[in-house]
């Protein structure tokens, strides 16, 4: 198994930002170096283990879908090899699970589409028959697919605080109207071209995030992560059963653990046992496996 890294310690450029999985450092005016760690994060708390390999596995998902989905909107990446902007004993911290990329203007909130009734959706559902203010019809089930696939925009969390469902119209106050159109039937489309090609995999999407950021020419360009195992839920088609939570690729497997737990869902989270570690570990690899039919040590 792979040495797991927790945290960056790149003294070649100046840190800008430690999210909950990526650490982020400028590189010139205009670039960042982003770092994909091996951190974990649920209910928007970070984990004080880490996955190994998980990094280089989500790394390696964003970069298969920002290359099949560029037709449709452009996107963050520059190319440029991480291991060429940082110094030489710095390499291997980022090999394998880096990017530099364009430094955007990020747009303020999470541009999520759901195909399927579960997690909070389907919480929301039992409550109110409806989705993020939604209506949806009545009679669906637990992890049941929607008539079409909803847009249901979320509030970017600051690090430790939880993400929260707006409305449409919400966001279209906080970004504009126009913008708040673009995201949606940009998020749609990506959605359904994704769905169809992981299909073919023997894959379900249930639900996933994306999120845009603006350039200085004022191009809308799909920016962070894409379809990864930590944004998206990904299910096995032939196990796929309605009225049941699937068996999942993603990080539902820690979040189940977790709810088993005497847990609060805010810091400081329980500890994950090695089994457990080693479980997740796998689960992100056999997501990486069904979606590309490669693993991280494979090009």
């Amino acid at each position: 198994m792979d040495e797991a890294l927790f945290e960056t310690s790149i003294r070649s450029l100046p840190l800008v930002y430690r999210g909950k999985v990526r650490d982020s450092y400028a590189v010139g005016d205009d670039r960042l170096l982003i770092v994909t760690t091996d951190r974990l994060s649920a209910f928007d708390v970070v984990m004080r283990q880490p996955i190994p390999g998980k990094g280089k596995v989500l790394n390696a998902m964003s970069n298969f879908w920002f290359d099949r989905l560029g037709p449709i909107v452009p996107n963050h990446l520059t190319h440029v090899p991480p291991e060429e902007v940082v110094a030489a004993d710095e390499v291997e911290q980022v090999r394998g699970r880096a990017v530099v990329a364009m430094k955007l203007d990020p747009v303020p909130a999470e541009a999520v589409v759901r195909g399927y009734l579960i997690g909070s959706g389907w919480k929301d559902y039992q409550a109110t028959g409806s989705v993020c203010g939604i209506a949806l019809p009545p009679g669906l089930q637990m992890a049941g697919k929607l008539p079409q696939p909803i847009f249901t925009p979320a509030t970017k969390a600051a690090l430790g605080t939880h993400d929260e469902n707006i409305p449409f119209e919400q966001l279209a106050a906080r970004v504009g109207a126009d913008l708040a159109a673009r995201l949606r039937d940009t998020a749609l489309r990506l959605y359904g071209v994704a769905r169809e090609y992981a299909e073919s995999r023997g894959i379900i999407i249930a639900d996933t995030k994306f999120e845009f950021g603006i350039d200085g020419d004022g191009t809308l360009r799909l920016m962070d992560e894409v379809l990864t195992a930590d944004s998206s839920r990904y299910w096995p088609a032939d196990e796929y059963r309605v009225g049941v939570s699937p068996r999942s690729y993603d990080k539902q497997f820690v979040r189940d653990w977790l709810e088993a737990q005497p847990w609060n869902k805010a810091p400081p989270p329980p500890d994950l046992p090695p089994e457990i570690i080693a479980m997740t570990a796998a689960k992100y690899r056999d997501a990486l496996r069904a979606i590309t039919g490669r693993d991280i040590d494979q090009r």
